[in-house]
């Protein structure tokens, strides 16, 4: 009866919140650094990093707006609005899913998320220098 009911809470977890840090998120398209400089986005995107402050003061993209991952639903009003395409910056998949789901709930439709890491070993981004909104 016990195994039983281990199986099912595992069960439960693979097919609630196991499944969605990785089930894709429907209109999210992923784009590689490369992409950014080429300018494949439209141009009134805004990019939103939903890593915590710490990290973003560390190293971040000019003209990112910093709101991180928790706080998000309650803040995104502020800043952005779902008529205008979102760029979404963070240092995890699972991060960028789970923005990517709050915005889409909120009527987001252009949603693009940066592949791999902001701020990683060997980038030609260079670490931001300067304490502020942008480098």
């Amino acid at each position: 009866m016990l195994i039983t009911a281990g199986g099912l809470l595992l069960a439960a977890w693979i097919s609630g919140y196991g499944l969605r840090l990785v089930w894709p998120v429907p209109g999210l398209k992923f784009v590689g650094e490369k992409g950014l400089r080429r300018f494949d986005l439209p141009p009134q995107t805004k990019m939103l990093d939903v890593r915590d402050a710490s990290y973003y003061e560390e190293c971040h993209l000019d003209g990112a707006i910093n709101i991180s991952l928790g706080r998000l639903p309650f803040l995104w009003h502020k800043e952005l609005s779902p008529s205008c395409p979102v760029l979404i910056i963070a240092n995890r998949r699972s991060a960028v899913l789970k923005a990517a789901r709050i915005l889409r709930r909120r009527g987001f439709k252009q949603l693009y998320a940066l592949r791999g890491e902001a701020c990683r070993e060997g980038s030609s981004r260079k670490p931001c220098l300067e304490k502020g909104p942008a480098c």
